[in-house]
């Protein structure tokens, strides 16, 4: 049964006036930057760090995207690392070694130590998170050239040896660096001692030499004085 047309025509006219549902502003703009990525930053690494965390691992860590120095092939040897502050107790004999760590894979660490000519002393190998070492036994007044080397599954980093090193110590920035031990304050001070009794000593033996002389061949004695009265 075909309906009023009048009804019909009421109908219509009355779902056009109900407003649509429109979407609020604010919720869009929170939809728009819930789905924006946030930029990556550089992961909290420091390659000159004592017992540095590898920063893959605070990459995979991170609650964020965070980004990691570039290194070079691991099927390659590393880059010699960059030796940095040494401070030296001489007193105690030793030194402690700090280096950064090369843009590459390291598995290890080890320093080699020179005393003079002839082949150095290496020490033990140091897990990849090291960035510090002691050096012990160093004598004083002694003169050492001391490197750092890296090493992983391809091999080892260079260093120049004692022989590659120039009189300013060698390249800046470079894995090696000549260490000279102060000599330890008792030391000077026994010097001093030794100097000043040898001087003494020298002084006693003039002294005794002199009058030796004078006793055997006697000293002339001076006139009287022209004008002095009887």
């Amino acid at each position: 049964m075909p309906g009023n047309p009048r009804l019909l025509w009421l109908l219509a006219v009355t779902f056009s006036l109900v407003p649509r549902a429109q979407p609020l502003a604010g919720d869009a703009e929170e939809e728009e930057q819930d789905e924006t990525p946030l930029p990556a930053v550089p992961c909290d690494y420091d390659r000159c760090r004592h017992l540095q965390v590898p920063c893959q691992e605070l990459q995979r860590a991170s609650p964020t995207t965070c980004l990691c120095p570039g290194l070079s092939s691991a099927t390659q040897p590393p880059d010699p690392p960059r030796l940095g502050e040494v401070r030296m107790e001489a007193e105690a004999g030793r030194a402690v070694v700090h280096w950064c760590a090369p843009f590459s894979p390291v598995h290890q660490y080890w320093l080699l130590l020179w005393e003079g000519a002839g082949a150095p002393q290496k020490g033990p190998p140091l897990n990849s998170t090291v960035r510090r070492a002691e050096l012990k036994g160093l004598k004083p007044g002694g003169a050492y050239v001391v490197c750092v080397v890296a090493a992983n599954a391809a091999g080892e980093s260079s260093v120049p040896g004692a022989e590659g090193l120039d009189g300013a110590g060698g390249p800046a920035f470079g894995p090696c660096g000549r260490l000279t031990v102060l000599p330890r304050p008792l030391t000077l001070l026994h010097g001093a001692v030794g100097v000043g009794s040898a001087l003494a000593l020298l002084s006693c033996s003039a002294l005794v030499w002199h009058f030796c002389l004078r006793e055997r061949w006697g000293c002339p004695r001076r006139g009287r004085p022209s004008g002095a009265g009887l």
